[in-house]
């Protein structure tokens, strides 16, 4: 298999920080939701899934297939928006998790 390229490797660290973050914030989930939930058209499966789910379950998963498999990453993304607007006016702080994220929107939108 091919040595990753430096940008994907920066990609798959960002991965994982967003990982490290959803557990650190007790988000990540040990059982899946149903298949019917993954099956959404809207954007971040809005109607069907809380955000933090979209990311562990629909983006982290999709993310490890696509840089295991040396395909094509995504070039726009737009998570971070999405974060702060899930965490306002709750109780638990998605700080750690917004800057990840903000870090890889960056990555991923080629930004420097």
């Amino acid at each position: 298999m091919a040595r990753p390229s430096d940008h994907t490797a920066r990609v798959a660290d960002s991965l994982l920080q967003i990982e490290i973050e959803l557990r650190r914030i007790d988000a990540w989930e040990s059982e899946p939701p149903p298949p019917e939930a993954l099956q959404s058209a809207q954007p971040f499966a809005v109607d069907t899934l809380a955000f933090t789910q979209w990311l562990q379950f629909v983006f982290v998963r999709r993310m490890k297939v696509l840089i295991e498999g040396g395909y094509p990453l995504p070039r726009v993304s737009g998570m971070a928006p999405m974060a702060e607007e899930h965490f306002r006016g709750r109780e638990e702080s998605g700080t750690g998790l917004i800057r990840e994220l903000e870090e890889m929107d960056r990555l991923l939108s080629g930004q420097p």
